[in-house]
């Protein structure tokens, strides 16, 4: 991708973008073409991370995989009290 501004140095792999010259449109571009690469190179370093997971699963014990991976929910303090004003309270008889 070209945008206007950029240009290679000189031994680097990096072109150096002067942000002020950018337009808005070619900023949220720029930021779009970001996010998706950043994307695209997680998903790679996770496949990875998880080939290397399951190589190593066979040397020792399972890790607590299943528990790091479900989160505990907990309800919000807000939500708390606002489930107890629904509730129907008991009439004494």
């Amino acid at each position: 991708m070209h945008l206007p501004g950029s240009h290679k140095e000189t031994g680097a792999c990096m072109a150096k973008i002067d942000l002020d010259s950018l337009s808005i449109e070619e900023l949220a571009a720029l930021r779009d073409s970001a996010i998706d690469k950043l994307m695209e190179k997680v998903a790679v370093r996770q496949a990875e991370l998880e080939a290397e997971l399951e190589r190593l699963s066979q040397y020792g014990k399972p890790g607590k995989k299943s528990l790091a991976s479900t989160p505990v929910v907990k309800a919000k303090k807000s939500d708390e009290k606002s489930d107890e004003l629904k509730e129907p309270v008991a009439k004494a008889a």
